[in-house]
This record gives C-alpha cells, sequence and structure tokens, in this order.
C-alpha cells in the first residue's frame, strides 16, 4: 500500500534523512523503530507533506503522492495520530471527532477496515470518550486526548493509519488500552504504521519492524527475527 524509496528530506540546510526505504502492505501494522532524534516524525512529517521530500520517492498504490500537499494526501487516505495529540483544545471531545469526519468509505476499496466510521463506532471503541463528549479538548487527560487523537484520525476512515509515540506520556493502564485497539484494529485489517518505544508490546502486535539510525533504515525484520536479535535492540533501541 505504503513504499517509501530513497528517500531525502530535512529542514532548511539541515538534512535528516539519507535514503529511507521501507513498506506498508494491506492489513500490515508495520513498526519504525530508533532513538530520539533518528528521524522517525520527520519520516512521518515527510509522508504527509508537511515537510517536503528533497529526493525519492513516497507511493501509495504505487502512486507518487510526494509532491501533493497535505490535504491531498490525507484525502487518498492516511489518517496521521500526531506526536503530542494536536487536538484542538477550544473544540469538544464531539466537536474534534466531526470536524474531521469523512464519509469515504468508497476510498479504502484497496485496503482497510471495512465497515466506515462513524461517531457512535468510535465510542464504541473509546467508552471513556462517550461521558466526555461536551468536555473541550484542553479538558481532557493526557489518555483521553490520545483516545480522542486516534478517534479523530479513524473518523478521515482511513485506509493507512499512522501512529507517532502512540503512548508516551501515558499511564500503563491507558497505554494497554491503546494497544487493546491496534490489536481491534489489525483484526479489522486496517494498515497500520505506528512510531512507539514499548518493543515488548509491539513485537506482539506488530508483523514487521524497521529500525532506523541517523534517517535510514539500518536493520529490518519479523516480530521473532527482532526477539531474537538482542544484540540489534542493545545497539539502536536502548533495550
Amino acid at each position: 500500500m505504503l513504499r517509501i524509496e530513497a528517500l531525502e528530506a530535512g529542514y532548511g540546510d539541515s538534512q535528516v534523512l539519507f535514503g529511507m526505504n521501507f513498506e506498508v502492505g494491506v492489513g500490515e501494522v508495520v513498526t519504525l523503530l530508533g532513538r530520539n532524534g533518528m528521524g522517525k516524525t520527520t519520516t512521518v512529517r515527510t509522508i504527509m507533506g508537511i515537510v517536503r521530500a528533497q529526493k525519492g520517492g513516497i507511493f501509495l498504490d504505487n502512486e507518487p503522492i510526494h509532491e501533493l500537499p497535505s490535504f491531498r494526501i490525507a484525502q487518498r487516505g492516511i489518517g496521521l495520530v500526531p506526536e503530542g495529540r494536536q487536538i484542538f483544545p477550544n473544540l469538544t471531545a464531539r466537536e474534534n471527532l466531526i470536524a474531521t469526519a469523512n464519509r469515504a468509505a468508497s476510498n479504502r476499496s484497496n485496503g482497510g477496515s471495512a465497515a466506515e466510521w462513524t461517531l457512535d463506532r468510535v465510542l464504541d471503541l473509546f467508552p471513556p470518550l462517550a461521558e466526555r463528549l461536551r468536555s473541550m479538548g484542553n479538558q481532557l487527560s493526557g489518555g483521553e486526548q490520545q483516545m480522542l487523537a486516534i478517534g479523530r484520525a479513524l473518523m478521515t476512515n482511513p485506509r493507512l493509519l499512522i501512529l507517532d509515540e502512540a503512548t508516551e506520556g501515558l499511564a500503563p493502564l491507558v497505554r494497554a488500552e491503546i494497544w487493546r485497539v491496534l490489536e481491534r484494529l489489525k483484526a479489522e485489517h486496517l494498515s497500520i504504521l505506528v512510531i512507539d518505544k514499548n518493543v515488548e508490546a509491539l513485537t506482539r502486535i506488530a508483523d514487521r519492524h524497521y529500525v532506523v539510525e541517523r534517517g535510514c533504515v539500518v536493520w529490518a525484520g519479523s516480530s521473532e527475527e527482532l526477539k531474537a536479535a538482542p544484540e540489534v535492540q542493545r545497539q539502536y533501541l536502548g533495550v
């Protein structure tokens, strides 16, 4: 579904990505792993058109998207849960969700979960949000904000969901809830690209992993292969 080829990008004169290569197949859960500052978030921002690609390509269903504006990329079926959540603080939880609603199930004909995402379906996925619909975004806890950010992305009816730092700064019970949700989305065959530091949880959920070091992929493999490579975890992940 998504293919990244020899991608180079950065900020001004500072280059961050040096030939990134990876792909996400239909219905796969794939991770980008690595220490802070290695280029994972820049990769996500470049996929979404927030940072412009300098060289290389980004392809969705074999069609190039790296020259499209961000809103066109989102319309193609990529939903983003950004680092730091970035919900709208002065909108209610309900308004945050319906602001991004997109009846675009037809755009997911080549992949993604079968049922369209609606407000009721998001609330079924995240029951705590049902009790907070009238609360302003800045009145929600960190865990509730992350649930809201995921729900907001799902309301775009994406074929590919990208989560940048999926559980960063969350309490253990909330982290467990986020992993439960990702397992459920995987069971519905939604393609997912996730960045997080919890290797144990990710090897339980994900199909494949890419380890990033200084703006390029230095290791790739399955969950079984990653668990069997403690030297990779020590050298690149600090585990």
